[in-house]
């Protein structure tokens, strides 16, 4: 600290702010050893209200969501157990979190972004995993049960069944709450008017209106 006062007075009043700034945040880093979110309180920028200390017990740290086995009958032949920060709120403020992709024959997980960088590691069965970067390059390989991939931060990316049995597998995002967007439900899914898909997305009006009533929104 000694040596950070010395520094300051040869410096102006912005440089003396940032570096208590820095020593403050250093300082909140370390006052508790973990914040279990209370996902009854509304959830603010940096994730929820910690819980009741006195209420806390060891169930709190383990999670039980990804036991048994998932139907994948939906439009896209999968099924997501997402443990995010609500689900599992002992992740809150740890800047990570999971999740368990199942894939029906042919599933997919369509293309799609988080806030976040992502891992992934195949479980069971045969996948194609990838994502597209910012000069649209495609960076995807067949993965087999222990294979690895890592997504950067906020790039498209996907996941398809091409094995003849059903697939599964776990993801890691370095995010509590690393949000969620599917690029396809995000166009025709929503409130997204099908005058203004056809214009961005460069489609006919049957085939947005195909993809809306898909949706159930047309």
């Amino acid at each position: 600290m000694q040596l950070y006062l010395s520094l300051a007075y040869k410096m102006n009043k912005p440089a003396i702010f940032f570096i208590f700034s820095i020593l403050a945040s250093f300082s909140h880093a370390i006052e508790l050893d973990f914040c279990v979110g209370d996902p009854s309180l509304p959830r603010g920028p940096e994730g929820y209200a910690c819980k009741n200390p006195a209420t806390i017990t060891t169930d709190d740290f383990v999670y039980t969501g990804f036991r048994g086995e998932r139907t994948t009958t939906n439009i896209f032949r999968n099924n997501v157990t997402l443990a995010f920060a609500n689900a599992f709120p002992a992740l809150n403020g740890l800047g990570i979190s999971m999740a368990r992709l199942d894939f029906g024959i042919g599933g997919v997980i369509p293309l799609h972004s988080h806030r976040t960088s992502e891992v992934i590691i195949v479980n069971r069965g045969t996948i194609i995993a990838g994502f597209i970067d910012t000069s649209n390059t495609a960076y995807y390989k067949r993965l087999e049960v222990g294979d690895v991939m890592v997504f950067p931060q906020a790039m498209l990316h996907f996941q398809v069944n091409v094995g003849n049995t059903p697939a599964t597998a776990f993801v890691s995002l370095n995010g509590a709450n690393p949000g969620l967007q599917l690029t396809t439900p995000s166009l025709f899914a929503g409130n997204l008017p099908a005058d203004i898909a056809e214009q961005i997305t460069l489609l006919s009006h049957n085939e947005v209106m195909r993809l809306k009533r898909m949706f159930g929104t047309a």
